[in-house]
């Protein structure tokens, strides 16, 4: 952290985020597996990290309880970094949250990050189901100091301390889509990472005002971009665009079909809605395509974003395409570095 950025070509950070998604006709307990396969396979490609989002209410995502799916996955893997990306945090008390990160600290030192966000990740019914007070977003940056000095061991709290937690300084990321986010990671000079491979609208203007208003902290020195990019890597372009396909397709029917299955078919017609637009602007970050064309992608991201990292979100509709993508942009990685 705080390393000046050289660009691309000196090999920029690659993490990956897994929503642990839940595959039509799978089960929780398949996904988690696959998720386990995922960050033991970002292991061995050399990834920075793995982050694990929260979502409630969703029959697609089995990534709701994170850090008990963080600590699963660090049982089964031995230097990947592991974190939250992120946990929502207006729906926990901040002690809940150092108490859970500090144990998880404690049974995997020096592996834990902690990204936070401040949206509900959930519905209006679904946020009466976690007990969450609508005003609870506005105490965001109050619950945002009150964590670290938790994890600092600097409580806000008279007589209050998080135990495991408490002097663990697990590192803090915000986690945002909007100016909001930008500046307070700027205030409280923490790294921000940009939701880009689902909200791309803003991340030209965040970014610029997060490294021009980014204050120095005892976390980080200057500021440090991670930008989020979908990546389909495949062995040809004619697979990398058939999963493409089948990735919108996915992604209409979870956000649009009220429940219901869906074939191709009705899930084409679907896309052809203006559902289907909006889930091409979600889209609008997306490599696509062989190992060298992926590359080339993510080398223009890359500039465009002003990025230190990359968060990416591997959106090929199987484990074992997924797990193939992993591999192949990594190798793509390789051959930058070479």
């Amino acid at each position: 952290m705080g390393t000046p950025r050289k660009g691309f070509f000196m090999r920029i950070p690659l993490s990956v985020l897994d929503l642990a998604p839940i595959n039509r006709g799978s089960t929780a307990s398949e996904s988690i597996a696959a998720s386990v396969a995922l960050a033991q396979r970002a292991e061995e490609t050399g990834y920075s990290r793995v982050w694990y989002a929260e979502h409630h209410n969703m029959p697609s995502i089995a990534s709701s309880a994170t850090s008990v799916l963080i600590a699963h996955v660090g049982a089964q893997t031995s230097s990947i970094r592991l974190g939250a990306g992120g946990v929502m945090l207006p729906n926990h008390s901040p002690l809940t949250i150092a108490e859970q990160f500090g144990t998880l600290e404690a049974m995997y030192p020096g592996r834990i990050d902690l990204g936070l966000g401040r949206a509900p990740g959930s519905d209006q019914n679904t946020m009466y189901a976690l007990r969450r007070d609508e005003r609870s977003a506005d105490r965001f940056p109050q619950d945002v100091l009150e964590l670290q000095a938790y994890l600092a061991g600097e409580t806000r709290v008279p007589g209050v301390d998080a135990v495991p937690g408490k002097g663990s300084r697990v590192p803090l990321y915000i986690l945002g889509s909007s100016m909001f986010g930008a500046t307070l990671a700027a205030a409280l000079g923490l790294p921000y990472a940009f939701a880009s491979h689902f909200a791309p609208q803003m991340l030209e203007p965040a970014v610029a005002a997060y490294r021009q208003e980014f204050r120095p902290s005892e976390q980080l020195d200057r500021p440090y971009v991670i930008a989020g990019v979908n990546v389909l890597a495949a062995d040809t372009i004619e697979a990398a665009q058939e999963q493409l396909q089948q990735t919108r397709r996915i992604r209409a029917t979870s956000l649009f079909g009220r429940g219901r299955s869906f074939t191709d078919e009705e899930a084409d017609l679907l896309l052809e809605s203006a559902a289907g637009q909006h889930v091409e602007q979600m889209l609008t970050y997306s490599a696509v395509g062989t190992r060298a064309e992926v590359r080339d992608y993510l080398e223009g991201f890359v500039k465009r974003a002003d990025a230190d990292e990359l968060i990416v979100a591997h959106q090929s509709p199987t484990t074992e395409e997924r797990l193939r993508s992993v591999t192949l942009l990594a190798e793509a990685m390789e051959d930058v570095a070479a």
